[in-house]
């Protein structure tokens, strides 16, 4: 079962003044509802877009800032100077908001009446000048904020607005997000460690520790009855090797692993939980390692990341809360590289957790050994990720601070079958090449664990690194690695030492 969300909207408040007069504001009133309404009609991101009134002296600016900030149904706003709002009144409201800012420059007619125009038609429509006033406020106070430029009705407006909802979507995950920890992080690993306090602080996310044990009782408070029916599911939906299906010689195994999936959905939907990381080398009382039930949990939505790596489980609940219908994400590990002949790919996969929504194949229920853990062989989905364009994305703990790192790909089909591979995987070539992509993630600090998307755009990812204050480091077809390098040191002493913006 998907994960519910509640009600999201975005809140589109419209600057004014009180100079104007009644007929003109009048028609300011109308033709905002109109600017929404047409936004409205090109947004597809899961948020309705709230037309509220109009903004027109100082304290009425800080009321509706302070309500959008307080109100738990709005995760961001929209400001638009229809005419001239002088900024100083938006001053107090500004330094109360606490929700992501979009500002949109636009008016209420894409074309100008050139043989009509009068001075009754400049004092109605004067968003040109009204909105850089409002933007220097909004500049000097340094709130983060997106600028988008156009017409209510053009498509490259919808695109970004959309984007833009998406990742306020993304934010309102990481401050309502609590991770399940089942055991600790895998030993002397640096990258699947950092600092929780930080994180929490900065992102609101929320990281607990439960025994693995804790997993384990739920799994033997877990009836075979329970087990048999969810297997009778599998059965239905996936290709099942006869092993595994019912009167097979390994059917019991795959009765164990439905009863993993039942109770840590019990303990998740329970305790509010929404991502969560296991560790094979902290297993406890469990018979398998986690396999089949982390891929269905991430296909309804939950972050998952292995090892205890909990920054990448909480980052793969983000994207996934971001992105859009039909698109597909999951927990991925470089693991190895073809050099050639031809091009050059990186094949990716993990031990077994990889999220099904990467592919369009029925994926495959197999059952074979695992030569870490010490436990019994688990059960696991095997498939090909779709072709796709797409991206990895990593959060990354410099000590100082957390810097989100992301990388531009093609998903591609492997050269050959792999026949022996008994995982999920997914192939890619990075750009701007593999030389290139990989030289530049290591020193950047990246991870080997990521968050693989062939959805989440990359303007979205921005925009969640701007509304949360956090470095974002790209790497796709324009990096150039001297001044790559020289990016990376700036951004040190930015992070350091600026107000950021």
């Amino acid at each position: 079962m998907a994960i519910a969300q509640q009600p999201q909207q975005i809140w589109f408040f419209t600057g004014s003044q009180d100079l104007y007069g009644e007929e003109t504001l009048r028609q300011v009133d109308e033709q905002s509802r109109a600017v929404v309404a047409q936004l409205s009609g090109g947004i597809t991101a899961p948020v309705e877009i709230v037309w509220k009134s109009l903004l027109k002296n100082s304290d009425s600016i800080r009321r509706a800032l302070k309500d959008a900030t307080a109100d738990d149904n709005c995760i961001g706003v929209i400001t638009w100077m229809h005419t001239f709002s002088p900024a100083k009144m938006w001053i107090a409201g500004l330094e109360a908001l606490g929700k992501p800012l979009l500002h949109l420059h636009t008016q209420a007619g894409q074309s100008l009446p050139w043989s009509t125009i009068d001075m009754d038609f400049m004092n109605l429509n004067q968003a040109a000048h009204g909105d850089r006033e409002y933007a220097h406020m909004v500049t000097r106070i340094g709130v983060p904020r997106k600028i988008v430029v156009g017409h209510p009705t053009d498509a490259d407006v919808h695109r970004r607005v959309n984007d833009w909802c998406l990742a306020t979507i993304g934010w309102r995950t990481a401050q309502h997000l609590k991770l399940a920890r089942f055991g600790d992080n895998m030993r002397y690993v640096a990258v699947t460690d950092g600092d929780k306090v930080a994180a929490q602080m900065q992102f609101g996310m929320s990281v607990e520790a439960l025994g693995v044990n804790t997993l384990a009782d739920g799994v033997q408070a877990v009836s075979d009855a329970e087990g048999e029916a969810l297997a009778k599911d599998y059965e239905a939906q996936y290709e099942v090797v006869p092993e595994l299906c019912a009167g097979g010689t390994r059917h019991e195994s795959l009765v164990y692993g439905a009863r993993i999936e039942i109770a840590l959905r019990r303990i998740l939907e329970d305790g509010g939980y929404t991502a969560f990381t296991s560790n094979f080398e902290d297993l406890g009382n469990l018979r398998q390692l986690p396999g089949l039930a982390v891929q269905r949990l991430m296909a309804d939505g939950y972050g998952f990341a292995g090892e205890g790596d909990w920054k990448t489980a909480a980052l793969l609940r983000i994207i996934k809360s971001m992105t859009p219908a039909g698109g597909g994400s999951s927990f991925m590990e470089d693991y190895t590289y073809h050099f050639g002949p031809g091009r050059q790919k990186i094949l990716g996969a993990h031990m077994l957790e990889v999220c099904p929504s990467i592919t369009d194949a029925t994926p495959r229920l197999e059952i074979h050994p695992l030569g870490i853990g010490g436990k019994e062989d688990p059960v696991r989905l095997v498939f090909t990720a779709k072709p796709a364009p797409g991206r990895v994305v990593c959060m990354a703990d410099l000590g100082d601070r957390i810097r989100i790192i992301s990388n531009e790909i093609t998903i591609v089909e492997p050269d050959e079958t792999l026949p022996k591979l008994p995982v999920a995987r997914a192939v890619w070539e990075p750009k701007p090449s593999l030389a290139e992509a990989a030289e530049a993630w290591m020193l950047a600090g990246g991870s080997h664990h990521t968050v693989l998307t062939n959805a989440v755009s990359l303007e979205t990812l921005e925009d969640f690194a701007r509304i949360a204050r956090t470095e974002h480091v790209i790497i796709d077809e324009e990096t150039k690695m001297r001044q790559f390098r020289r990016e990376l040191q700036w951004a040190a002493a930015y992070y350091r030492l600026a107000e950021r913006i």
